[in-house]
């Protein structure tokens, strides 16, 4: 296992300074971050659902994305301009409503200028999931 250049609190610190408008630490939660791998939650709310009553696409992207940011944050420090370059995701089956939504994200290829990795998205307390990403990540030079 990679060892963490940040842990949970430092990630949650920088994010609240760098970055609040994503991370205000009300709706998502980091649950863990050990530089290789990541779990966030994602307290459920009315906002999260499109209408038909499942939890919309957008919704799962941005989680996605973010737990990617926070699984890459872990691994390589503070570099607040690391972006997205690419995302991919699959909808596998309808996320329900009244659930958390949970990202388990974890890096498949770390280099000095890109990370690849993937995030898989759950409801509730189902092992199936919802959704699938993958995604690559462009980090500056420092």
């Amino acid at each position: 296992m990679a060892l963490a250049k940040m842990s949970v609190a430092d990630v949650e610190q920088f994010l609240r300074v760098e970055f609040p408008q994503a991370f205000s630490g009300d709706d998502i939660m980091i649950e863990s971050a050990d530089g290789q791998t990541c779990l966030l939650r994602q307290r459920f709310s009315e906002k999260m659902l499109r209408p038909g009553g499942t939890v919309s696409g957008p919704t799962l992207m941005a989680l996605a994305d973010f737990a990617m940011y926070v699984v890459l944050l872990s691994a390589i420090g503070p570099v607040g301009l690391a972006v997205t370059t690419n995302l991919n995701i699959n909808f596998l089956r309808k996320g329900q409503p009244g659930q958390d939504v949970l990202a388990e994200a974890r890096l498949l290829k770390l280099g000095k200028r890109l990370a690849v990795g993937e995030v898989k998205l759950l409801s509730g307390t189902s092992p199936d999931p919802i959704a699938h990403v993958t995604s690559t990540y462009s980090i500056p030079t420092v």
